[in-house]
Parts: C-alpha cells; structure tokens; sequence
C-alpha cells in the first residue's frame, strides 16, 4: 500500500504546483491587461476632455473677438486673451497624450494648423480693429475665412473624439476579455480542484479499506498467535509438570535404591563391625580402637544416607504427616545453618501432592536463605481457612528487588509452577536490606472442605450435647 501511495503523491503535488501556477498566470495576466485597459481609458478620457477643453477655448476666443470687433470694448479683450494663453497649453497636452498613436496624431495635427490659422486671423483682426483700420477688420469679418477654419477644426476635433471612444470600447473590451479569461481560468482551477478532491476522496475510501483489511488481517494474526501461544504455553506447563514428576519419581526411586541397597550394605557392616569387636574382646586395644572410628565413620555413612533419603523423598512425609515433616525440616536447617528458626504450624488436610508442594517450598526457600539471604532469624507459618491453606516463609536477610527477579533463577520459577500446578497462588515480597517474604495460598479439594465441615460440625453437636448434659 505504501509502495503505491508514494507515487500517486509524487504525481500529486507537480500537478497540485502546476495548476497553482497557472492560476496566478493567468490572474497575473488578467490584472495587468486589466491595469494597461484602464489606462488607455483614463488617456482616452483626458484625450476627450483636452479636445473639449480646446474646442471651448477656440470659441471663447472667437466669442471675444467679434465682441471687441463690434463694439470696440476693451473688455470683450480679456476672454480672447485668456483663450491665447491657454491655447498653447491644451495643444501641447493632447500632442503628449496622442503621441503613440499614429493616426489620431496626424488628425491632431492637420487641426493644430487650422488652429494656428484660425489664431493668426483672430490675432489679425484684433489688431486692425486697434490700429482704426475699420476696412480691414470689417472685411475680414464678413468674409467665411473663419467660418472655414472652425468647420475643419470642428471635423478634426470630432475625428479625435471619434478615436478616444473607440480606443475606450476597445479598453472595455479588453477589460472584459480578461476578466472572461479570469472566469474560465478560476472554473477551470475550481473543476481540477474539485475533481482532484473528489479524487483523494476515492485515494482515501481506498486507503481505508486497506486500512480495515490490514487491521483485520493483524486481529486475526493476533488472534492466531495468541492462540499458539496458549498452546505452548500449555504444552510447556504440561512438559514442566511431567518433567516434576519425573524428577520426583526419579528421586523416590533413588531414595528407595539408597534406603533398600545403600542401607543394607551399610546396616550389614555395622553388624559385622561389632561381631568383630565382641571376637576380639580387649585383647587388641589399637584394633578395638580402629573398630571404633570404623563404626562411627558408618554411623555417620548411615546418617548422611537417611539425610540423603529425606531429602531426596521425604518419608516422614508419608509416615508423620505434613506437620511433623516441617518441623523436622526446619529443625535439621537450622542445626546446620545456624539459622534461628521460629514456627507456626497448624494441622491442615491436603492431599499428597498439595503437602508435597508445601514441603519442598519450604525446602527451596530455606535452600535460597541459606545461600544468598545471610540471614539470622526465619519464621515458617501453616495455617488454614474454609477454603485454602496459605504457607509463609519469612527472613531478615538480604533481601533483594522482586521486580527484578532474573529470569535465571529457576529456584523462585520452580516453586511459582509448582504452586501454580496445584492450582495456587505465589507472591513474592522483597526489597534490598529488608528480608524476603514469600507466601502461597493452595485450594483445598472438595473431599478436605467437606472433611473439616464435618470435623465442625461434630465439634458443634459435641458442645451443643455438652451444653445440654
């Protein structure tokens, strides 16, 4: 799925990039035909205005001169000479708005001369007027000189008007060219954004699909392997227990070995050791002597032998109870160790394997004291509720961190399975420099709940007899 998103992307966003850039083109090219357009109708406009304003100017002076003609007032003089001055003005700012464009220059020119004829028969006439030359200026006056000239600078001044109208209808239509550009380029970027979205719509139902099957797949990966994984861990708990068992029944029947050959030898050489002696009477005393140490050396072979078969399968066990066995273990360690041993042992009912389990806990854990706690003081406690028995081996040793029990010590493993086999539970409590606390709690089967209730209950009827005697 990654392998084929990556390219979709990488074709993506070029053409993301190109449509971008495209867009601005052609805004960018739209504002700028848009900004040239509106200039043109602005020169247009001035244009316009300047052939107005001139055309105005030309009349104001003509006005003021056939007034000064006829009446000879000084004062019609004053529009005449206002017109002259701005005359040159207006002429010189359409000559600079008409100067890139050809022909409506040549109009402007050939109405600049008639222009400067009108001006220079209006100049004439305003001077025979002043100088008393009444033929002159009269016939000048009557004639269609004039009338000629503002005919043809009328004719120019429309042709210039005519040009600045076009040359706006021209900039409109350029202004609506580009803003039609500007159209089909924004809906032509809106289509190619909608259809790419419509497309990573579909990329991302796609992508979610995929998402839901490889999720899928994962649960049932998941699923699958949990389920090995509860298989092995099952076929591993079955191999332990089978592998405990036949450790037991290994050690039983080499504690059986030792007990029936190794005891016999030994029993039948201490017999005849002393059928020796009594032989021998006192007649030898340095051989009696070697008789002695040899019995005590076997004494001592027979003593290390039955250590050996307690350890290896306790009989008292069997023969003394669960109790009993306690007690003999933890007085043997403690003759050895040196170890202060405190016990609270209260009878419980279990059944052979459940009192196996809690005799070699026990065992294990004052194994690993002696070894690694260097401890003085222990307390071992049995006690029993309605439905489970709780066993407690506590020191004042070393101690160590539970949360960081290595996973090399088979010791504190072996003794969780075996716990966790009879259906129990072990915890653990330690910290460095304040002991170790280990305590497990086993089920009673139903046969041994039903022993105490009855046990109870016969106490019960006993006090209630008791009670009524």
């Amino acid at each position: 799925m990654k392998q084929l998103s990556i390219p979709k992307m990488a074709i993506s966003l070029p053409l993301a990039i190109l449509a971008a850039a495209i867009l601005i083109s052609i805004n960018e090219a739209s504002f700028h035909a848009s900004s040239q357009a509106t200039t043109k109708i602005q020169e247009a406009e001035i244009a316009r205005q300047s052939v107005d304003q001139l055309m105005n100017t030309m009349l104001d002076a003509e006005t003021g001169t056939r007034g000064f003609l006829l009446t000879g007032s000084e004062k019609y003089l004053q529009p005449y000479n206002n017109a002259m001055a701005e005359l040159g003005d207006h002429l010189g700012q359409l000559r600079e708005l008409l100067a890139d464009q050809p022909e409506a220059l040549a109009d402007f020119e050939l109405m600049a001369m008639h222009i400067n004829r009108k001006q220079s028969e209006l100049d004439l006439s305003v001077r025979m007027r002043k100088i008393g030359n009444d033929g002159a200026w009269k016939f000048m006056l009557t004639t269609d000189v004039g009338k000629q000239h503002m005919d043809a600078i009328r004719v120019q001044s429309e042709k210039l008007m005519t040009t600045s109208l076009l040359n706006m209808e021209t900039a409109h239509q350029q202004i609506n060219s580009s803003l039609l550009l500007s159209r089909i380029g924004i809906a032509a970027i809106s289509l190619s954004g909608l259809l790419a979205f419509y497309m990573y719509l579909l990329q991302t139902e796609a992508l979610l699909a995929a998402g839901k099957r490889e999720k899928l797949t994962l649960l049932n990966e998941r699923d699958r392997l949990e389920v090995q994984v509860r298989d092995r861990t099952a076929k591993l708990a079955q191999l332990a227990t089978n592998l405990q068992e036949v450790r037991e029944d290994e050690r039983g029947h080499l504690a059986r070995e030792l007990h029936d050959e190794l005891g016999a030898l030994l029993t039948a050489a201490k017999l005849d050791v002393a059928r020796i002696r009594s032989r021998l009477g006192s007649r030898q005393p340095e051989a009696n002597e070697r008789i002695e140490h040899l019995i005590s050396t076997l004494n001592s072979g027979i003593a290390l032998k039955r250590r050996i078969v307690e350890d290896l399968r306790p009989s008292s066990l069997s023969h003394l109870g669960l109790v009993a066995s306690l007690e003999i273990l933890t007085r043997e360690f403690a003759d050895r160790s040196g170890i202060d041993i405190a016990t609270s042992l209260e009878s419980v009912e279990l059944g052979g394997a459940a009192q196996l389990t809690v005799y070699r806990l026990v065992q294990e854990s004052l194994t690993n004291m002696s070894k690694y706690a260097m401890a003085s003081h222990a307390d071992v406690t049995l006690s029993s509720t309605d439905d489970h028995v709780t066993i407690e081996v506590r020191d004042n040793g070393l101690g160590f961190d539970s949360d960081k029990i290595a996973v090399t010590s088979h010791g504190l493993a072996g003794m969780r399975h075996r716990v966790e086999t009879a259906g129990g539970q072990l915890v653990i409590e330690a910290s460095p420099g304040k002991g170790t606390h280990i305590r497990a709690n086993l089920p009673k089967t139903r046969e041994e709940q039903n022993l105490q209730a009855n046990v109870l209950q016969g106490s019960g009827a006993f006090t209630d007899k008791a009670t009524r005697a």
